[in-house]
């Protein structure tokens, strides 16, 4: 499609669509997650066998760069105290005994490394999720501020779909599309079922591409302009209304992926870039989680062939924050 072309209002594209405003009452804030109940936690904890673990966590402030947005900035680490400020004699230690320590600080986009997106990340019709006014945004996040997710946490039943693996490639080429067709015929590959109320965790193979052959390869692969202004053009899952009716169905309360869009970025079914982040983040309630570390849990899948495991999660407590970053934990 023209991306110059005039593009069809995004409500109309997503028109019909199933939403889950109000059913968890008028005042929920917490979308899908409600999803988790303790017996969705009992599920996950029922899927661990070896106990194994797995941090997916991507490496902040690394000395080679960080995979990130066009338009945002790697972190920023800076150190406050170390030995050379005892060394100057710029800090006296007198009173603790004479023991000394190291201090730092780290400037970072809440969306600037592994992160969930709070509800209130992305609205379209002025509302956010579940009918709040988009105007409780102004100046600061009054409604689904990503502090109600850190407070109740991401813990149940997650299933990889290791689409790369189910291709026989290292990583989908940029653009490319995942159907849900694809998404079922690998979990039938695997031998897993995406049931309900699972954590479902997508690989694409991006994040293994720019930690093994660098930032330089990763931009080359995928930094584009889309709409005169930089973007990413990577693979991924797009809209569609059975793809929705699916979550939706499936009562996944957040999509995980290894790439930094989760999604196609520009959409080959609307035209338009990230079309699915509104319909579940909005419509749906349903959490989405970016730039995880997927490689060595699609290993250790593949090794003993069991592709489900407990996930636990929680972004850090940003009161007002459109996001957390976080350091998932798998548990096989």
């Amino acid at each position: 499609m023209d991306e110059n072309a005039d593009a069809e209002p995004y409500a109309e594209i997503v028109s019909g669509t199933p939403d889950n405003w109000g059913v968890w009452g008028d005042d929920d804030e917490l979308g899908a997650l409600n999803h988790l109940d303790p017996d969705a936690v009992l599920r996950g904890v029922g899927a661990v066998s070896s106990g194994e673990t797995f941090t997916l966590g991507t490496p902040i402030g690394h000395p080679d760069g960080d995979p990130m947005w066009p338009t945002r900035d790697d972190a920023d680490h800076h150190m406050l105290r170390d030995k050379g400020h005892f060394e100057a004699g710029k800090v006296t230690r007198e009173p603790y005994g004479g023991w000394e320590n190291s201090d730092d600080l780290v400037y970072l986009y809440n969306h600037g490394t592994t992160h969930v997106d709070g509800l209130a990340h992305v609205w379209y019709g002025d509302e956010l999720y579940n009918g709040f006014d988009a105007a409780t945004t102004k100046g600061g996040i009054e409604r689904c501020g990503i502090e109600h997710v850190a407070d109740r946490g991401i813990v149940g039943r997650g299933v990889l779909l290791d689409v790369a693996r189910h291709r026989d490639v290292e990583y989908l080429d940029a653009g490319e599309r995942i159907t849900l067709e694809e998404l079922l015929a690998c979990a039938s590959e695997q031998g897993v079922e995406v049931r309900r109320g699972d954590v479902l965790l997508i690989r694409t193979g991006a994040m293994d591409l720019f930690y093994r052959e660098g930032a330089d390869a990763f931009y080359e692969e995928f930094e584009t302009t889309h709409g005169g202004e930089p973007a990413l053009d990577e693979a991924g899952i797009t809209y569609t209304e059975e793809l929705v009716e699916w979550f939706d169905e499936r009562e996944i309360p957040m999509l995980a992926t290894d790439t930094v869009t989760a999604e196609q970025t520009i959409s080959e079914t609307t035209g338009t870039r990230l079309p699915l982040h509104p319909v579940l983040l909005r419509d749906l309630g349903v959490l989405i989680s970016e730039m995880n570390r997927l490689g060595d849990l699609a290993a250790g899948c593949a090794e003993d062939g069991r592709y489900e495991f407990l996930y636990v999660g929680a972004p850090l407590h940003v009161v007002g924050g459109t996001g957390g970053p976080m350091n998932p934990i798998v548990v096989k």
